[in-house]
Formats: structure tokens, sequence, C-alpha cells
């Protein structure tokens, strides 16, 4: 199978570019290595998934419609997996027209290659952020998501729409999965993990946003490129007993189909950073702060339909996560 993984140098495209590759698919990768984080990361990334000969990288932005439309003509993917997109709530503060060009046209040039060329399924990264408002927990994926916090939040519900009407209209097969604060080795510069890691071990303070009172389902790396892989290969359907009079959000009447990935274990954001202070062997300097504009207080992930129709449960325990995390940054940072 020849599979397209679009953000193939970052985080999650990485790790799900390499379990495709090691499998035996044959893979291309997307990306176009920008600098809103550490591009070394990037390229060391890519150094790995470069060793496989069934891995071919294309350097290409999102929002270029002509190269997109020539990757699909020249690559002929029969799947894609479409995890490249502007991420992080914050950065769209000073950064919204990033978010445009990359989620929102960049999708757009995605869906349109999917539709010219005959793929058998689309897969893409939704987020847990367009639960936005929602307060009743776990998040499910029948819940009405129209209250996001953040643009980043409201250009990932604009996916899903736009990924509903292509089905509805070209039978394209849709699956989009939306992702709990995923953490693990190789992961983003700007997350929390990160940043909380690298100035516990230089014994600078950490700004611990809404007086640590977040909590977070965070969600393991192996975890959530395990139920990509698998939903990957279990193409959206019709739902036979789709209701228009009581329309539910997460399938449809055309090959569409949406998804929690998340630990289903909820985590206090102080419980998260002391698994970092164990791992690390040494205490935290906290600076205690207000809620930080279009953060939600809280995520937390029902998984059932997961559960149901993939055969998969996310659930590495946070500690073994976290001490993953911090094996790989001392060995990649040459830190102690």
């Amino acid at each position: 199978m020849h599979v397209l993984v679009t953000g193939a140098a970052g985080f999650i495209g990485f790790h799900t570019a390499r379990v495709l590759l090691e499998r035996g698919n044959t893979v291309i990768g997307l990306d176009n290595i920008n600098d809103y984080y550490d591009v070394s990361l990037k390229q060391a990334r890519l150094e790995r998934l470069t060793a496989f000969p069934n891995f071919r990288f294309v350097k290409a932005d999102l929002a270029d419609r002509t190269a997109i439309a020539d990757l699909f003509a020249t690559g002929r993917p029969q799947r894609v997996v479409h995890l490249a997109a502007q991420a992080s709530v914050r950065y769209a503060f000073d950064h919204p027209h990033s978010y445009a060009d990359a989620n929102l046209v960049g999708f757009l040039n995605i869906l349109e290659g999917c539709r010219h060329n005959r793929i058998e399924h689309l897969l893409y990264a939704s987020s847990s952020s367009v639960y936005g408002a929602n307060t009743a927990m776990p998040f499910a994926v029948h819940q009405n998501v129209d209250h996001p916090l953040s643009l980043y939040g409201a250009t990932k519900k604009c996916n899903e729409l736009m990924a509903h009407s292509y089905a509805h209209l070209f039978n394209l097969p849709v699956t989009g999965l939306r992702f709990f604060t995923v953490y693990g080795p190789w992961g983003r510069p700007d997350m929390a993990i990160f940043t909380f890691t690298r100035k516990i071990i230089a014994g600078e303070p950490i700004d611990v946003f809404n007086n640590g009172q977040h909590t977070r389902d965070f969600t393991y790396i192996d975890d959530i490129v395990e139920a990509v892989v698998r939903t990957l290969d279990h193409p959206a359907e019709p739902n036979p007993t789709w209701d228009s009079a009581n329309p539910d959000p997460a399938t449809s009447s055309a090959p569409y189909r949406i998804y929690n990935i998340g630990n289903n274990t909820p985590v206090a954001l102080l419980d998260f950073i002391g698994c970092i202070e164990k791992a690390l062997g040494r205490s935290a300097l906290k600076n205690f702060l207000p809620q930080q504009p279009g953060d939600m207080a809280a995520t937390y992930a029902n998984v059932d339909a997961l559960i149901a129709d993939i055969g998969f449960r996310p659930a590495t325990p946070i500690q073994t996560g976290i001490d993953n995390f911090v094996a790989w940054y001392k060995t990649f940072y040459g830190t102690n």
C-alpha cells in the first residue's frame, strides 16, 4: 500500500510514517520544514525516515495548490494520513493567517487531491480543541462542538465540516481523529512537557497557568500511532442507521467518521509536573499564573466509539510515558 503522510517531519507524522514503513508500506512524506520550532529536530526525524528504502520525501507547502496537485499525480498514493497543520492555541494570537493558509487552504488542497485521484481513505488530524466551551465530561464524539475557544480549534472544526462535504459530494471515505494532548519522545518543543523538562534540568522556574488547576487527557504517542494505523486500515463507511431528523455529528449517511483518541484518564497539571520531577529526580520551581485566553480548563476523552469500531483503547500509564520522554530528551540533548 502506498500512503501519503503529510507533516512527516513533525511529531506525530514522523512516528506514523516510521510504523507504516516498518510494516512494509511505501510512504511519501510531505513537509515544508518551516521554522515554527527547531528545524534541526525536524531534520533529525527525517534522517531516520530516509534510512528506509520505501520512503520518499517531498518538500512542499500545503497551501501551494500546484505542488499538492503534482504530488498526488506523480506519487499516486492509495491512502492519505493528513497530519500537517499549524498547531498551538497561543501562536494564533500573533499569526492568525498562518492557520488559514495551512489548516484551511492546505486542507482544501488535500481534499481536492483525494477527490481527483480516487483515494481509498483520507485520515486527518482533528483536535480535542474543537470541544471548546463544552463542559460535559468525558467529551464524546456525539456532542455538538460549535463553540471553539481558539482559532486553532475553529480551524479543526472547519476541517471536519469540509471533510463531510467531500464525503457526501464525492463519496470520499474520510475519518477525523480528535487527538488529546499528545506527548512522548521526539515531541514538539512548544509543548508543556518539553518546556518543563528543559527548565527543571536548568534549575529555572516553570510557569504553571491556571494556578495548576488544569486537567488534561495526556495521550502517549505510541497509543496515538496505533490508533492512527488501525483506523487507516478501516476506511469510513456510511452509517445505515443515521437519522437526519436526529443527526449524530460523529457519523453520516456519507462515508464519514469522527473518533476521539485520548487516554480516557485525565491528569491534573500538578500531578503531570510531579511525574516529570520523579523522572528527573529533582523538584521544579513553580511560578503560578492565571489561566491564559483560549485555554480549556479540562479535557477528558470518551473513546467508546474507537473501541467499538476499531477495537483499540489507549492505555499507556502517564509515568511510563513521561519516563520514556525524559530518557529520550537526555539522550538527544546530551543532558543529565
